[in-house]
């Protein structure tokens, strides 16, 4: 008699997906923490959006707009676009999701780069498709590594513009040679989730290509400059072939009220956006030049995060970085998974916090 136990098994592959660890919040035994592993920004969000989500409270029994119209909209004003060439979603993961699961299979490949967003391959193999990693050169995403790359099973190409963990950015040129060398039914994903924080005058988040192109689609985040991490609010720019197939499995009431209503005020409120980025455009270059003083190496970064990387010596290893900072309250994202295990990711912080990491740093360093 067979006595074996049945239960639900999951599909071929699902078990292979090594599950997203977020960064660390917690410093046991610190009595306070400054946490800067997460890429928030240190000036929260708008007042106008948290008016916003204060007042949807007396609403709550109200299903909220199923298109996010309101919040389209306040994306289309901005930045001259067209609303019906915009999908919305619990943050930008959400829709990356929704593209895998469209447009992947068994039997399809997708590309990523080496130090890419963890997110595409869980999303690629979720979808029951392969993920295809390929090479950068320097921490910089490498075209021709790409182009190399794609085959007749290439159905996706994720690029994030600028790079996290990185905080590197492809040039616009690069981007759109990428582009032609692209066989016509690949879509090019550019994740632009840090695009606010860019003043290159050759990058471009992505809004030309897409308006040129049926297969290229661009993702944008609230969870970075503007703020609203925890409302999960995320948005997307594409050909309306795709957006037309994405939103018939997209959910109903994908995005709630509160969320919508903040993500609105917010995207409305550009002054308090300009005041985000200029306190991290001064703590990033102050950040990298007090770590390069130091004698750390830190890639050099358009983004509101730096990577530093640590010396091959033991007791001075990224690891043992992360944990004397930690036990000090500062909390940094370790980045072994994304292929640099001798390195950390800073989060540009409040001024306190900055100040506070430079001078642990030079203690841990010996450089005090």
């Amino acid at each position: 008699m067979d006595t074996a136990v049945l239960k639900p098994v999951p599909r071929p592959g699902i078990m292979d997906i090594a599950a997203y660890v977020p960064g660390k919040e917690h410093a046991p035994g610190v009595a306070r923490v400054f946490k800067l592993s997460s890429n928030e920004t240190p000036l929260g969000a708008s007042p106008s959006a948290i008016d916003a989500f204060r007042q949807t409270a007396g609403h709550l029994e109200i299903y909220p707009d199923g298109q996010a119209n309101q919040l389209r909209g306040a994306i289309a004003e901005t930045h001259g676009l067209n609303p019906a060439n915009l999908m919305c979603g619990n943050g930008s993961d959400e829709l990356l999701g929704l593209l895998c699961h469209v447009y992947l299979g068994l039997g399809d490949e997708a590309i990523i780069t080496e130090h890419g967003f963890l997110v595409y391959k869980i999303q690629i193999m979720g979808a029951g498709a392969t993920p295809v990693t390929v090479k950068e050169k320097e921490a910089r995403v490498d075209v021709d590594a790409i182009l190399a790359a794609v085959t007749p099973k290439t159905k996706m190409v994720f690029i994030a513009n600028p790079g996290n963990p990185t905080g590197t950015y492809v040039p616009a040129a690069e981007v759109r040679r990428l582009h032609a060398g692209l066989p016509k039914n690949v879509i090019l994903v550019l994740d632009a989730a840090y695009a606010e924080y860019v003043h290159e005058h050759d990058y471009e988040a992505g809004i030309e290509l897409v308006s040129s192109s049926q297969n290229v689609v661009m993702t944008r985040t609230f969870s970075k400059a503007y703020g609203l991490a925890a409302l999960r609010v995320g948005w997307m720019y594409g050909p309306a072939d795709i957006l037309d197939a994405l939103n018939r499995i997209r959910g109903p009431f994908n995005m709630n009220a509160p969320a919508i209503a903040a993500g609105s005020a917010a995207m409305r409120d550009q002054a308090f956006i300009a005041k985000a980025v200029a306190h991290n455009d001064e703590w990033l270059s102050k950040l990298t030049k007090a770590f390069e003083e130091m004698g750390l190496t830190v890639t050099p970064s358009v983004t509101n995060f730096v990577l530093l990387h640590f010396p091959d010596v033991d007791g001075k290893r990224a690891p043992d970085a992360d944990e004397f900072l930690t036990s000090r309250g500062y909390i940094l994202r370790a980045v072994k998974g994304y292929g640099f295990p001798n390195a950390l990711r800073m989060t540009v912080g409040s001024e306190e916090a900055n100040l506070g990491v430079i001078a642990a740093m030079r203690e841990f360093l010996g450089k005090a």
